[in-house]
């Protein structure tokens, strides 16, 4: 099998098995998904999800996902468990195991340990008549009718609707955290993502160049200025007021217009009322400012005074494009 057709085919019959799958598993949620979402919310330990294999790697993206959404969670492999990391549980915690036969010998195993030691548990299984689904308090059904896998072996559907179910587990969660955007954004510091929820106007650094002209200031000089601090603006200021703003374009206008510009001023070749912004206004704003108005900077004021320049150069520098 190599050609095209056949190639493209075998991807949408993959796909289209696995969103059939995931669609339904919401026919599965019964009172044991609320009893166990509302079990973590009031529990005063952490998540401790475990499994092997292949449950293994989706048990460690649903801790990331708790995680990241204000749910304290802790990876913790059912074969390693077994071996000494049982100590990673403490008494106020709450265990969810993922398996989608649950019968393997290393859940077979690890489970009665568990309960010895009275942690609730939730499973994440497709058996519900297994040997995990019978010992733990709740069951999340995650149940397929066969894997994506022409051969019915290699975890496939079985696996998305696992990780479907701890999403889903992790948003009803977040919901009812009230988990807000500034919570998000003091989880997710970093990258882009955490750029969009935190960063500033005033934390862009080229705002502290503050190019400026007075009035009165010769053309010169506003060629000067424009060119010392490459941001392609400079403000008009008068008592560190904004009260208009000289763009290289205006500059070009200018002379295109072959004028004698020896004698102008700024305020002679300036625009009144430029956009303007808050220093504390969050750059992705300043950035939907600049797309809404079709201009690539924005003067910045603070308390009502001057304080600088946000170009759309600093925004793309900042990932927030």
């Amino acid at each position: 099998m190599n050609s095209e057709n056949s190639i493209i085919k075998i991807a949408k019959q993959t796909i289209e098995a696995e969103s059939k799958a995931i669609l339904n598993l919401s026919s599965l949620i019964t009172n044991d998904f609320e009893k166990a979402v509302k079990l973590i919310y009031n529990s005063k330990g952490r998540v401790i999800i475990t499994g092997v294999g292949k449950s293994a790697i989706i048990a460690q993206k649903i801790v990331a996902t708790l995680n990241s959404t204000g749910t304290p969670a802790v990876f913790m492999h059912a074969a390693d468990a077994i071996h000494g990391d049982l100590g990673l549980i403490l008494e106020d915690d709450v265990v969810i195991c993922i398996s989608k036969s649950g019968n393997t010998p290393e859940i077979k195993v690890l489970v009665p340990l568990i309960k010895s030691a009275k942690n609730k548990m939730i499973a994440i299984t497709g058996n519900t008549d297994s040997f995990l689904a019978q010992q733990v308090d709740f069951v999340l059904n995650a149940y397929v009718e066969k894997e994506a896998c022409p051969n019915n072996l290699a975890p496939t559907t079985s696996t998305t609707a696992q990780l479907v179910m701890g999403d889903a587990l992790a948003i009803c969660l977040l919901e009812m955290r009230g988990f807000s955007s500034k919570d998000f954004a003091k989880y997710h510091p970093g990258g882009s993502l955490g750029k969009k929820l935190y960063l500033r106007v005033e934390n862009i650094s080229s705002v502290s160049e503050k190019p400026q002209v007075q009035p009165n200031a010769n053309v010169k000089d506003v060629i000067v200025e424009i060119t010392e601090k490459r941001l392609g603006v400079s403000a008009v200021v008068e008592n560190n007021k904004i009260v208009g703003i000289i763009t290289d374009g205006d500059i070009r206008r200018m002379l295109n217009k072959n004028i004698d510009f020896t004698t102008l001023t700024a305020k002679d070749i300036m625009s009144t009322n430029p956009k303007r912004v808050n220093a504390d206004t969050m750059a992705v704003d300043a950035l939907d400012i600049m797309e809404e108005k079709g201009i690539s900077q924005l003067l910045v004021e603070s308390n009502g005074n001057y304080a600088g320049v946000v170009h759309l150069h600093d925004l793309i520098k900042e990932g927030i494009i």
